[in-house]
């Protein structure tokens, strides 16, 4: 007499649950065995078989709709079934290989959202002294700059790595730092503001930080979004930045204006 077994010991003997033999029975994926006398269903070799052979398939990452007509398909048509989904998983194992990716840059902290580049110069803008406030603003500005203006963003940050030369610059982001506790009405923030703007008239290349950006799109909000990017800190960075830009503005530099 061929043995038979009830549908927890199917469920136990595949390696699934009874819910889930149910489930296949549901979706026409196994048939239900006949009952006995005793009126249980009792499962055999066969159903044991086809249990095996699903729960194998829909492990492998085959959608339970398709496993029904691939069981009963020729070799070749099982073959090329499988093919596919071959190649779906491994577009899933990048996908995460990706994202894998991701959470170990973001335990890296600016390396979730900037460049290797971008993240070196902020790292050398720390060794030359820029204040901690000063790095995490320029960070955030570039994480916006290069999402608004992606085209421009490598040349930029050219223009930047030579500007960080500059010690005149250093010193004068320095005296920008303290400003910002400064009272907005206190006189020295115009004298600063000048002696910013000057500097920045005077070299060419540096002007190209302040202008670069808006070089690759006709946006005037874009750049505005960059460029005031955190001056609300402070009512004196503010005042101080409304003046600098007036001042380049005054001396013939395109600044666009927001609308």
């Amino acid at each position: 007499m061929t043995s038979r077994v009830t549908i927890g010991q199917a469920a136990a003997f595949v390696g699934v649950t009874v819910k889930t033999v149910r489930h296949y029975h549901k979706l026409g994926l196994v048939e239900e065995p006949a009952r006995d006398s005793s009126g249980y269903r009792r499962y055999g070799s066969a159903e044991l078989l086809r249990l095996v052979q699903v729960r194998t398939l829909a492990a492998a990452g085959v959608p339970l709709a398709g496993i029904g007509p691939l069981l009963d398909a020729d070799a070749a048509v099982f073959a090329a079934a499988l093919a596919d989904v071959e190649r779906q998983l491994t577009e899933r194992i990048e996908e995460l290989a990706a994202r894998r990716d991701t959470v170990h840059r973001l335990a890296d902290g600016d390396r979730a959202l900037l460049p290797d580049r971008a993240v070196a110069l902020l790292e050398r803008m720390r060794g030359l002294g820029f204040p901690a406030a000063e790095v995490a603003a320029t960070r955030e500005g570039w994480v916006l700059a290069r999402a608004l203006v992606p085209g421009g963003f490598d040349d930029y940050l050219t223009d930047f790595g030579q500007a960080l030369d500059d010690t005149r610059l250093v010193d004068l982001t320095r005296r920008a730092a303290e400003a910002a506790a400064w009272d907005p009405d206190d006189p020295r923030i115009a004298d600063l503001a000048t002696a910013v703007a000057d500097h920045y008239l005077a070299d060419p290349a540096l002007l190209k930080t302040v202008i670069g950006l808006r070089a690759g799109t006709d946006a005037a909000t874009r750049y505005a979004l960059i460029a005031h990017h955190g001056e609300e800190r402070t009512p004196a960075t503010a005042r101080l930045t409304a003046l600098f830009e007036a001042k380049l503005r005054a001396a013939g530099v395109h600044l666009p204006r927001p609308d």
